[in-house]
C-alpha cells in the first residue's frame, strides 16, 4: 500500500514537473528552449510528457478552434504562418539530427580518449606507487653505495656511521625486500672488515709517528726556543726563573680544532708532509705535521663494536715498544751535538704525542701511564747522557750539550712533565764541563808561557799604555810620570792570563744560565771553578815553566816578578767575580779565591829553582878548574875559570836587583856558600891524594886562607866559640886535608934541599892532626 502511495506522489511530482515544462516551452524564446527540452529527456518520464504534450496540444488546438472560429481570418493567418513554421520545424528537425549524427561520431573518439585517460590514470597510479617505493628503497641504496664509497676511500669511521644509520634506520624500512635480506647479512661482514682496516690504517699511523717523532719533537723544541726568546726580550734581562707557558699555549703545537681531529673527521689519516722549515721562519702547528684522525677513528670503532679494552691494551703496548726504541741512543751520540739533537727531538715527539693523545681522548691513555713511561725514559735519558757526555772533551760542545738539555728540559716541562732529575744531571756535567774547561785552558796558559819573551813589556806610546792597562789592573804613578819609551815591570803573559782567568770566568757563568739556580749558587760554583784553575791548571803549567830544562835566571826572574803582580790582581777578580754574580764577598759560605796561593807557590819554586840554576852554573865553571896539586910553582894570579865565574856572578846579581831583596840576599849567600862548599870539596875529594904548599898557594889566591897561613893555633884555641876566627871550618875537613899533605917528599923535588924542614914539617903537621882529632873526639862525645 505504501508503495502505491509512494507511485502516487511520484505522478503527481511527475505531473507537475512536465507542467512546469510545458509552461516553460509555452513562454520562453524558442532560441533558449534547448535546455527545456534537454530536461525533458535527461528524465524517465518523456513518454508520459509526450502525453501530457499531445493532450496540452489538443487543449491548444481546441482552443485554436475556438479562437478561429470566433477569428478564422486570423486562424486561416494562422494556419498559413504555422505552414511556413512547419517547413522551419522540418528544418530544425534535420539540423538537429544532423547535429546528434555529429555529436554520436564525436563522442566515440571521446570515449576512446576518455578509455585511453583511464590507462593512463591507472599506469600514474602504479608509477606512483612504484616512485614511493623506490623513494624508501633509494636511501637505503644510496646509504649503500656511499658505504662502499667510504670504505674504498679509507674514511671508515664515516663508514661506520653510514653502517648505521643503514641499519638502525634504512633498513627496517624496506625490511620486506630480498636485496635487503641480502645487505643485513653483509653488515657483520662490513664491520669485520671496518674493524681490520681501521687497524691496519692505526698501524701505519704508529710506523709514521715513530719515524717522524723526530721532526715533531723539534717543531716543539723550537717553539719552546721561540718562546723563551719572546720572554727574555719582554723582560730585558737574563732569565733568573723559568717563566713557563700555560697549557693552552703549549697546545699551539697541537692547533687542531677538536673538530678537525674529532672521529667525525673525515680526513685521511697519517703523517702529512713534514717539511724542513727555514730557522726564520714561523714554525708549523701540529696541523701542518700530524693527523691523529687515525687514532680517534680505531678508537671510536673499536668502542662501538665492544672492544675499546683490546684497543687500548694493543695501542699501549706499541707505544711502549716504540717509546725503548725511542730511548735507545745511537752509539756515536758523543760525537755531534746533531746526534744529542735528534735523540731528545725523538722522546720530545713521543712524549709530545702522548700528552695530546692524553688530553684528546677519553682513557685511550691515562696519567698513570704517561707518567710510567715518563719514569722510564727520564732514567733512561739520564743513564744515557752521563755515558756519552763522559765522552767529550770539548767545553763548547758540552756548553751546547747544557743548553740542549735545558730547552729538552723547558719544553717537557710545558707539557705538565716533571724535570727536576734533569736539572739535577746538569749539575754533574757541570762538574764534567769544568773539566774540560780546564783542560782548555791548560793549553791556552801552556801557549802563553811557552810564546813568552820574558822581558818587560815595552811602551812607546799613551795609547800603548792605555791598552795594556786596559787589560790589566796596574797603577805605578812613578811609571806614569816617565816619558816614553819606557817599560811595564811584567811581560806579556801577565795581562793575557788575567784576561784568560776572566774568560774562563765567563765560560763557567755561561754554563750556569738557565739552570735555575741562585745567585749564590752561581757564585759559589764561579769561584770553585776558578779555583781549580788556579791552584791546579795554572799552578802546573807554571811550575813546568820553571822546572824546564835550560830555563834562563832572566826568564826565572821575570817570572817572580810577574806572579807578585798577578797575586796583586786577584782582588780584582774576586771584585770581577762579584758584579757578574751580585754576591758580595761578605755574604756567608762564599769561597775565597786562592790565587793568592798560587802565585806565591809559583814565585817559591821560581826562587827555588833560581838558586838550584845559580849553582849549576858555578858547577859548570868549577868543572874547568884545573889544579895540579902537587906542584912546586907559587902562582901569582887567580885562575882564569874563577875569574869567569866572578864576572858571571857579577852581572847575575845586577839581574837580581828587580826581585824583592829578600829573594836577591838568598840568591846570593846561597851562590857564594855553594862556590866555597864546592871549591872545599875539590880538596876533599878521594882522587887528591896529596897536595903541595904550593897548590895550596893557587888555592888561597882563589879562596883558601887556613892552610897557607898556618892558623892552627888559633883555630884550635877558638874552635866552638860563636866569634872564633875560622867558624865555617869544620875539623874533620881539616884533618882530611892535613893527611894529604903528609910525606910528599918523595914526590916532591922542590923540597928536597930542605929535608930537615921538611921533616918537621910532617912532625908539625901531625901534631896539629893530633889535636884535631882530639877536637873531632871531644866534640862528638
Amino acid at each position: 500500500m505504501e508503495r502505491g502511495k509512494m507511485a502516487e506522489a511520484e505522478s503527481l511530482e511527475t505531473a507537475a514537473e512536465h507542467e512546469r515544462i510545458l509552461r516553460e516551452i509555452e513562454s520562453t524564446d524558442t532560441a533558449c528552449i534547448g535546455p527545456t527540452l534537454r530536461s525533458v529527456y535527461d528524465g524517465e518520464e518523456h513518454g508520459r510528457f509526450m502525453e501530457k504534450l499531445e493532450t496540452r496540444i489538443r487543449n491548444h488546438d481546441r482552443e485554436i478552434e475556438k479562437m478561429c472560429n470566433f477569428h478564422y481570418q486570423g486562424f486561416v493567418d494562422s494556419i498559413t504562418e504555422l505552414l511556413k513554421v512547419r517547413g522551419e520545424a522540418q528544418k530544425l528537425k534535420n539540423q538537429v539530427t544532423d547535429t546528434n549524427r555529429k555529436l554520436q561520431h564525436e563522442g566515440k573518439e571521446l570515449v576512446i580518449a576518455m578509455e585511453e585517460l583511464k590507462q593512463c590514470r591507472l599506469q600514474q597510479r602504479n608509477i606512483s606507487a612504484t616512485v614511493d617505493k623506490l623513494m624508501l628503497c633509494l636511501p637505503v641504496l644510496e646509504m649503500y653505495s656511499k658505504l662502499r664509497d667510504q670504505m674504498k676511500t679509507k674514511r671508515h669511521y664515516p663508514a661506520l656511521k653510514t653502517l648505521e644509520h643503514l641499519e638502525h634506520t634504512y633498513l627496517p624500512q624496506v625490511s620486506h625486500y630480498r636485496f635487503c635480506k641480502v645487505m643485513v647479512d653483509n653488515i657483520p661482514k662490513l664491520r669485520e672488515e671496518i674493524k681490520d682496516v681501521s687497524m691496519s690504517d692505526l698501524k701505519d699511523f704508529l710506523e709514521s709517528i715513530r719515524k717522524h717523532s723526530d721532526k715533531i719533537g723539534e717543531t716543539a723544541m723550537k717553539q719552546a726556543q721561540q718562546q723563551r726568546n719572546l720572554d727574555n726580550i719582554v723582560l730585558q734581562q737574563p732569565r733568573v726563573g723559568s717563566k713557563r707557558k700555560s697549557k693552552k699555549d703549549a697546545y699551539t703545537i697541537f692547533d687542531t680544532e677538536i673538530e678537525s681531529t674529532s672521529p667525525k673527521s673525515e680526513q685521511d689519516s697519517g703523517i702529512l708532509d713534514v717539511e724542513d722549515e727555514e730557522d726564520d721562519e714561523e714554525v708549523p702547528g701540529a696541523q701542518d705535521l700530524v693527523d691523529f684522525s687515525p687514532v680517534y677513528r680505531c678508537l671510536h670503532i673499536y668502542s662501538v663494536l665492544g672492544a675499546r679494552e683490546t684497543f687500548e691494551n694493543y695501542y699501549r703496548k706499541q707505544r711502549r715498544k716504540q717509546a725503548r726504541l725511542v730511548l735507545q741512543p745511537p752509539s756515536n751520540m758523543h760525537e755531534t751535538l746533531d746526534g744529542y739533537r735528534k735523540y731528545f727531538n725523538q722522546i720530545v715527539g713521543f712524549f709530545v704525542v702522548e700528552d695530546h693523545i692524553l688530553h684528546t681522548t677519553q682513557g685511550l691513555v691515562n696519567r698513570a701511564y704517561i707518567d710510567e713511561l715518563w719514569e722510564m725514559a727520564l732514567s733512561k735519558t739520564i743513564a744515557a747522557l752521563r755515558t756519552h757526555s763522559s765522552y767529550c772533551s770539548d767545553p763548547n760542545l758540552v756548553l751546547d750539550l747544557k743548553n740542549l738539555i735545558v730547552l729538552f728540559a723547558d719544553t717537557l716541562q710545558v707539557y705538565g712533565f716533571p724535570v727536576n732529575q734533569l736539572f739535577d744531571m746538569l749539575l754533574e756535567i757541570r762538574d764534567q764541563y769544568s773539566e774540560t774547561l780546564l783542560k782548555k785552558w791548560a793549553g791556552i796558559f801552556r801557549n802563553i808561557l811557552d810564546s813568552d819573551n820574558y822581558s818587560p813589556i815595552p811602551v812607546t806610546s799613551e795609547e800603548i799604555y792605555k791598552k795594556v792597562v786596559g787589560q790589566f789592573p796596574f797603577q805605578d804613578m812613578e811609571l806614569e810620570k816617565q816619558p816614553f819609551p819606557k817599560k811595564f815591570p811584567f811581560s806579556e803573559f801577565v795581562p793575557k792570563v788575567y784576561n784568560q782567568i776572566k774568560e774562563f770566568i765567563y765560560a763557567c757563568l755561561k754554563f750556569s744560565e738557565d739552570l735555575h739556580l741562585s745567585s749564590t749558587e752561581v757564585d759559589d760554583m764561579i769561584r770553585k771553578s776558578t779555583n781549580l784553575l788556579l791552584t791546579r791548571t795554572l799552578s802546573n803549567s807554571l811550575q813546568n815553566v820553571i822546572k824546564r830544562k835550560n830555563i834562563g835566571l832572566t826568564e826565572l826572574v821575570q817570572i817572580i816578578i810577574n806572579t807578585t803582580h798577578l797575586e796583586k790582581s786577584c782582588k780584582y777578580l774576586e771584585e770581577f767575580i762579584t758584579n757578574i754574580t751580585n754576591v758580595l764577598p761578605e755574604t756567608v759560605h762564599t769561597t775565597k779565591l786562592y790565587g793568592t796561593t798560587t802565585f806565591k807557590d809559583a814565585r817559591h819554586a821560581a826562587e827555588e829553582e833560581i838558586y838550584t840554576n845559580l849553582n849549576q852554573k858555578i858547577d859548570q865553571f868549577l868543572q874547568l878548574a884545573d889544579y895540579d896539586w902537587m906542584t912546586g910553582d907559587l902562582g901569582s894570579k887567580a885562575s882564569d875559570y874563577l875569574v869567569d865565574l866572578i864576572a858571571f856572578l857579577r852581572s847575575t846579581f845586577a839581574v837580581f836587583t828587580h826581585l824583592p831583596g829578600k829573594v836577591a840576599q838568598t840568591a846570593c849567600m846561597s851562590a857564594c856558600k855553594h862556590l866555597a862548599t864546592s871549591l872545599m870539596q875539590l880538596l876533599l875529594e878521594a882522587e887528591v891524594r896529596q897536595l903541595t904548599l904550593g897548590a895550596l898557594q893557587q888555592f888561597n889566591l882563589d879562596l883558601l886562607d887556613l892552610f897557607i897561613q898556618w892558623d892552627w893555633s888559633t883555630y884550635l884555641a877558638d874552635y866552638g866559640q860563636p866569634n872564633c876566627k875560622y867558624l865555617r871550618v869544620n875539623p874533620v875537613t881539616a884533618l882530611t886535608l892535613l893527611e894529604k899533605m903528609k910525606d910528599t917528599s918523595r914526590k916532591n923535588n922542590m923540597f928536597a934541599q930542605f929535608r930537615k924542614n921538611e921533616r918537621d914539617k910532617q912532625k908539625l903537621i901531625d901534631t896539629v892532626a893530633k889535636q884535631l882529632r882530639g877536637l873531632i873526639s871531644s866534640h862528638h862525645s
